[in-house]
C-alpha cells in the first residue's frame, strides 16, 4: 500500500483529476465524512490523501505520504535540502508559474538585478532602511539574491495579494509567482529582465524518506507514466 497526496481543492486539484483520467484512472473521494481521503480507481494498493498544496511537500519530506503532486516552487521553498528528501519524478505539463522579481513600472532606470542593487543601495542611503520586498518565498528569494550579489534589502512576509503591496506602500518591490503577467500589469509592476528565479510547474514527487516498498512505488510510477 502506498499513500498518494493530491491537492484538496482548487484548479490544481481538477488538473490532477484530469491528468489521472487521461491515464484511465479515476480519483474518487471517500464517503461517510472522510472527505480528505479516497482511492484511485484502477490502481490497486493506493490510498488517496487530500491535502493543501503547501502541505504536500512537508508530508513527503516526513515520509507520511509516499508520492504526491505539487508545484516545484513549494517543494524548493518549503523543504530544507529538499533534494535529500524528495525526488521530482516527472513534470506534468500543468500548474505553470514563474517565480519572479518585479518592481514598479515607473522605475524606468531599473531593468536588471544590477540596476536593482544600485537602487537598493541608494534607497538605504536616502531613507536609512533597507528596501522592502514582499514575498511568500523567503528561502528561494534569499538564495537568488545571494547568488546575484544583492544585499541591501529586507523581506516582508506576504500572505495576501503580494502584487498590491507596492501600491499600498507596504513594500517597494515583490517576489511572487505569475502565469500570464496580467495581475502585475494591473498593479503597475514590471519583471526585471534577469529576474526569473524559477520556472515552476506541477511535478509528480516521490518521498526519499518513505518506508513504503520501492517496488510498489515504482509500479505506480510505471502505471501513470
Amino acid at each position: 500500500m502506498i499513500k498518494l497526496g493530491l491537492p484538496s481543492k482548487g484548479r490544481l486539484q481538477q488538473q490532477c483529476v484530469d491528468w489521472f483520467a487521461e491515464r484511465g484512472l479515476e480519483i474518487e473521494r471517500a464517503e461517510g465524512g472522510r472527505e480528505y481521503s479516497g482511492r484511485v480507481k484502477g490502481a490497486d494498493g493506493v490510498e488517496l490523501v487530500l491535502l493543501s498544496a503547501s502541505e504536500i511537500p512537508r508530508e513527503l519530506a516526513a515520509g507520511r505520504i509516499d508520492v504526491g503532486i505539487t508545484g516545484e516552487d513549494v517543494v524548493r521553498e518549503k523543504i530544507p535540502v529538499w533534494d535529500q528528501k524528495v525526488r521530482l519524478a516527472a513534470k506534468l505539463g500543468f500548474g505553470h508559474a514563474d517565480l519572479i522579481v518585479a518592481v514598479p513600472s515607473v522605475w524606468v532606470d531599473v531593468d536588471t538585478l544590477h540596476d536593482f542593487d544600485a537602487a537598493a543601495a541608494a534607497f538605504r542611503k536616502r531613507h536609512g532602511m533597507r528596501m522592502r520586498i514582499a514575498t511568500k518565498y523567503h528561502n528561494l528569494s534569499r538564495a537568488f539574491f545571494r547568488d546575484a550579489g544583492v544585499a541591501d534589502y529586507q523581506l516582508v512576509d506576504s500572505q495576501g495579494a503580494t502584487e498590491a503591496t507596492p501600491l499600498n506602500l507596504a513594500a517597494e518591490a515583490i517576489i511572487d509567482i505569475t502565469s500570464t503577467g496580467e495581475t502585475l500589469n494591473a498593479n503597475h509592476l514590471k519583471i526585471l529582465s534577469d529576474g526569473l528565479i524559477l520556472k515552476s510547474e506541477a511535478n509528480l514527487c516521490v518521498s526519499k524518506t518513505s518506508t513504503a516498498s520501492v517496488t510498489d512505488i515504482e509500479a505506480f510510477l510505471a502505471l501513470v507514466s
